[in-house]
């Protein structure tokens, strides 16, 4: 083959594999903008599905009479004592006797947490607003949820009964959301503080209606605690949409992603230490009970948030529900090995 053969098939050869690559250049860029358009497409179909359940929760009726008995009670006087009791029977049991409400009516630490909490909520409307949507939400997944009658009340800041959830009634203790720097919470541990705010009124309650629907495991595994604090917080998911993930578990968006970048290594842990179905009366108080941080008993340990089993039951939950069709209600009842093994559960990476 003389040379000016091999340099015309090198030339001939050239051009095919510019032709090629302009091919495959066109074709890449051709299935890029079809996947895109692909995407965009399952993103705005899903968002016209949620927004047509959002449509309809809309339209669901509900009625909320809220009453501001911490008000009522704060411009109270001496002489109105009878009639309030006449007025507000539940809220003054017979074994107490009228000194100790003569006590809190003329008390003045009391009478300024009264004033501190009309200045943070001096009006009820976005109160109203937010707690209308929520039982709404609620009435939508639960047709015979009842509407309960609310009425906000001060507690001498008792942190932990901060909302009361009855079958027609509902409390919430405005004292307890203040704000986290507010100073009747100085001598509080920060890791509750932080969630003693008016953002924090809505989970909480959603928290307390929750329990009614869930099935409480008859196992003691650590699992079992995991995957109940699960299904709450999807239903909160439901329930409380525009609710950022964080405030839903009770952290800061700096604990959230945390959680969410150490996820694996979590979920390692737990794996080959053994946790998912021991039963040692520890695990609770290390994984699942709030507190400051989580106890891997590493030098992690204050780096984590507290409550991270609750966390992780959120995210076995969530794949239970994207890899398997099962009504609401059938997963509020489902056994935790059940719920777990089809879960088909990876973390993150």
């Amino acid at each position: 083959m003389n040379s000016d053969t091999f340099a015309a098939q090198k030339y001939r050869k050239s051009k095919i594999n510019k032709r090629q690559d302009r091919y495959n250049l066109v074709k890449f860029t051709y299935m890029k903008k079809y996947l895109f358009g692909v995407i965009i497409l399952l993103v705005v179909i899903a968002c016209n599905s949620k927004s047509d359940t959002e449509k309809e929760i809309a339209e669901i009726p509900v009625d909320i009479e809220l009453v501001r008995f911490d008000k009522v009670f704060g411009q109270a006087t001496l002489a109105d004592l009878p009639n309030l009791k006449r007025t507000y029977p539940q809220f003054f049991p017979k074994q107490f006797h009228d000194s100790i409400w003569e006590g809190r009516l003329t008390d003045t630490l009391q009478r300024q947490l009264n004033e501190a909490v009309v200045e943070v909520f001096p009006k009820e409307g976005e109160l109203e607003d937010g707690l209308t949507d929520l039982f709404k939400h609620i009435r939508y997944y639960y047709p015979n949820f009842f509407v309960p009658k609310v009425y906000t009340i001060t507690s001498d800041v008792d942190y932990r009964t901060k909302v009361i959830a009855q079958d027609s009634l509902l409390v919430i203790e405005l004292d307890t959301y203040l704000g986290a720097d507010h100073p009747f919470y100085e001598r509080i541990p920060l890791y509750i503080v932080k969630n003693m705010t008016p953002d924090a009124i809505l989970s909480d309650v959603a928290t307390a209606y929750s329990k009614r629907y869930i099935s409480v495991p008859r196992q003691r595994s650590f699992l079992a605690q995991m995957l109940y604090f699960g299904k709450e917080l999807y239903l909160k998911d439901l329930w409380l949409p525009s609710l950022e993930d964080a405030e839903k578990i009770g952290y800061t968006e700096e604990e959230y992603a945390w959680s969410q970048a150490n996820e694996e290594e979590i979920w390692r842990y737990f794996v080959e230490n053994e946790l998912l179905y021991s039963t040692d009366a520890k695990l609770p108080s290390r994984f699942i009970s709030p507190a400051p941080f989580s106890k891997f008993n590493l030098e992690l340990d204050n780096e984590s948030p507290g409550m991270i089993g609750r966390y992780i039951g959120w995210q076995i939950v969530k794949s239970f529900m994207e890899n398997n069709d099962i009504s609401l209600q059938e997963l509020m009842l489902m056994e935790p090995e059940e719920l777990f093994r089809k879960s088909k559960y990876k973390p993150k990476r």
